[in-house]
């Protein structure tokens, strides 16, 4: 039986799990803290472990999709030195069974390859992936399994944030829903446009994206602000916190041999 622990390491948070074979067995989900070495991770992963009653030599193995470079060689050393197993990071030569169709392959993050493949797995093409991290990310893969693109945008909570810092009067809230898209005080007002208004901008993305595909998409949402959105969200049809990890194990298996 393979358990491997897969790791998403993305600017603000990293998400992690571990499967045993197709059966994820537990999870957590960190900040992101650039400065760390893989001595300083091994630490907090090897408690995670025990928590759950786990142990590194349970691990045959560990696949990685990050978009920080400076932490890439670090989480690869922990898993090297620290578990004892080699690390599968997703890039360029890595098996994802996808056609990729952007203009330079080796520009797409990786996270955003592991969620369409789950996506495709789980729900068949064509299927729009919405990603709502530290970017905001739509992502188009067709009915015979390519990754056409996507759009980017600033996510929620960096929006948010640029708010806060350039505003002097505004002050920094909680992402929540409000009342009402007419707010009553400040505070309710900066919700309202930034949960009602991200909603529009996914579904109008979503539209425009269907439009030029000509035919109906699943979406899907993921994200740590997914559930939120997809409350609002005319276009979004599930919501799957865990996507990015499942694509990565799926991405592990399609590289056994």
């Amino acid at each position: 039986m393979t358990t491997i622990l897969c790791l998403d390491v993305g600017n603000t948070r990293i998400m992690a799990g571990v499967f045993s074979e197709d059966r994820m067995i537990a999870h957590w989900r960190l900040a992101t803290k650039r400065d760390w070495t893989a001595d300083e991770y091994g630490v907090i992963f090897r408690g995670l472990f025990a928590e759950e009653g786990l142990s590194p030599s349970d691990l045959q193995c560990s696949v990685l999709a990050s978009v920080v470079p400076l932490l890439t060689p670090e989480i690869e050393l922990m898993c090297h030195r620290g578990f004892g197993h080699r690390c599968l990071v997703v890039g360029p030569g890595v098996k994802t069974g996808l056609d990729i169709r952007y203009d330079d392959p080796r520009e797409v993050g990786a996270d955003r390859i592991a969620g369409a493949v789950a996506a495709l797995e789980k729900y068949g093409g064509p299927v729009i992936v919405v990603d709502l991290g530290t970017a905001l990310t739509v992502d188009v893969v067709s009915a015979d399994g390519a990754y056409l693109g996507g759009a980017i945008a600033p996510g929620m909570g960096v929006a948010a944030d640029a708010l806060f810092s350039q505003a002097a009067r505004l002050p920094r809230v909680d992402l929540i829903r409000p009342r009402s898209t007419i707010g009553k005080n400040t505070a309710a007002s900066i919700q309202a446009g930034m949960l009602f208004g991200f909603a529009g901008l996914v579904d109008g993305l979503v539209t425009r994206m269907r439009r030029e595909l000509g035919t109906e998409a699943s979406v899907v949402a993921t994200g740590d602000l997914a559930e939120l959105l997809a409350s609002e969200s005319q276009a979004i049809n599930c919501v799957e916190p865990l996507l990015v990890l499942e694509g990565l194990r799926l991405i592990f298996q399609r590289n056994q041999r």
